[in-house]
């Protein structure tokens, strides 16, 4: 690695560690308290977390993550005994009417169906056993590929969720990787980690790179980065703490 880039894992892994080290808290899913409480329930409704993840697919990712509580507003609860009985007809109409829950609502209310069933018979309806034997980072990423739809980005995205802002207990992390949605892809670039032009692939195999044992450690502050400062028209980047190493900047 050239001398800037170490410079960049390193404050990018600095303030991962500050975030992944803080205590928990509630997570702010939504921006919504009562959808938020169902969401953060991982005793009572860990399957609303799941279900959740399944949702967040090419929609803003806080109108996924309020999914599950529409659906409990519309049945009257969200108890895997409500949901479980759902066909997918019904699953459908509710997904759909009055208003649609997603922009593609045929698609998701097939996969919303599909996870409810996948946490009856796999997991006796506890969907915290996805998690809840310590296993390796693999296997929890593993454990979310195999529900429909679900591709490496959402599983490694809920691994580390249930890691950093869960503190759930895994037995490594090397296999959580960094989701490289649009924001961090435009960050590692003007960072001068990857191309313009760079994959998904490319960008997540940069990330192992830097840092091996947990790359996705650094996807919440590349991501905040992307959100706060480092905007696709008029980047902030006086107010971003990259200044000092970032490329793009000190060459403006």
């Amino acid at each position: 690695m050239e001398v800037n880039e170490i410079k960049i894992k390193n404050i990018l892994v600095e303030h991962g560690k500050i975030l992944f080290d803080s205590p928990k808290s509630s997570v702010n899913f939504t921006g919504i308290a009562k959808a938020d409480i169902l969401l953060n329930d991982l005793s009572d409704y860990p399957h609303a977390f799941v279900l959740a993840c399944v949702m967040d697919r090419q929609i803003k990712a806080e109108k996924a993550w309020i999914i599950p509580f529409k659906f409990s507003e519309k049945v009257g609860g969200f108890s895997m005994e409500i949901l479980k009985q759902l066909t997918p007809k019904q699953v459908y109409q509710l997904m759909s009417q009055p208003e649609p829950l997603h922009r593609f609502v045929d698609k998701m209310s097939i996969l919303f169906h599909s996870a409810i069933q996948k946490i009856n018979k796999d997991y006796g309806d506890d969907a915290s056993r996805i998690w809840s034997d310590k296993p390796s980072s693999a296997e929890v990423v593993y454990r979310f590929l195999e529900f429909d739809g679900v591709g490496p980005k959402i599983a490694t995205m809920a691994a580390n969720i249930l890691a950093r802002d869960f503190k759930i207990p895994f037995t490594d992390y090397y296999s959580i990787d960094i989701s490289a949605d649009v924001h961090i892809r435009r960050v590692f670039y003007r960072l001068g980690l990857c191309s313009q032009n760079a994959t998904v692939e490319q960008v997540i195999y940069k990330a192992r790179t830097l840092y091996p044992e947990f790359p996705g450690l650094m996807d919440l502050p590349c991501w905040e980065i992307g959100r706060k400062w480092c905007k696709p028209q008029n980047p902030l980047c006086g107010d971003c703490y990259m200044n000092d190493v970032c490329p793009t900047f000190l060459t403006k």
